[in-house]
């Protein structure tokens, strides 16, 4: 079953690269009590996602802040070295949060994972964004492509702030 609007996230813990090396963090503590933009892509580095989907969020940093969000959290099914480095290779470090499913127990509790091995990719996240309220989701935009970042872009998630 796909998470919905309304729904409150599941308790998992995912992790992130941090100056100190890598740290666990929690979804209650990534979400509770903060107003969050978190979006997913089916992979760090991939054309897409690197090309489109994070350039916009990352462009459109200020506006989506300056309407009361917290922070803009970026997920997907890497490793947390992964996640760094991409945050570093595009410069988004310090002005995004990059957070690791490694295990997609996430992606695949929030109902959101996709096989993607005929690509080579193996199980990813589908595509997509949402607004999140103290641990609900409040609004929700999953692609129908992971080779489309239209639905879960930036400019629509502005839209719904």
């Amino acid at each position: 079953m796909t998470i919905a609007v309304g729904d409150t996230l599941p308790e998992l813990t995912l992790k992130e690269r941090t100056p100190d090396g890598p740290a666990d963090i929690t979804t209650a503590d990534l979400f509770k009590g903060k107003r969050i933009v978190l979006f997913a892509v089916p992979g760090a580095f991939t054309p897409t996602c690197s090309l489109n989907h994070l350039p916009g969020y990352l462009e459109n940093r200020d506006a989506i802040l300056g309407r009361g969000v917290d922070d803009i959290v970026v997920v997907a099914v890497n490793d947390h070295h992964v996640m760094g480095a991409w945050a570093k290779s595009t410069g988004a470090a310090g002005k995004l949060r990059f957070v690791s499913d490694w295990d997609a127990a996430f992606t695949r509790a929030l109902g959101l994972d996709v096989d993607l091995s005929a690509g080579g990719l193996g199980l990813r996240s589908r595509r997509y964004s949402m607004l999140v309220e103290d641990g609900v989701v409040k609004t929700l935009n999953i692609e129908e492509s992971p080779g489309q970042a239209t639905v879960s872009a930036a400019a629509t998630m502005i839209g719904q702030l």
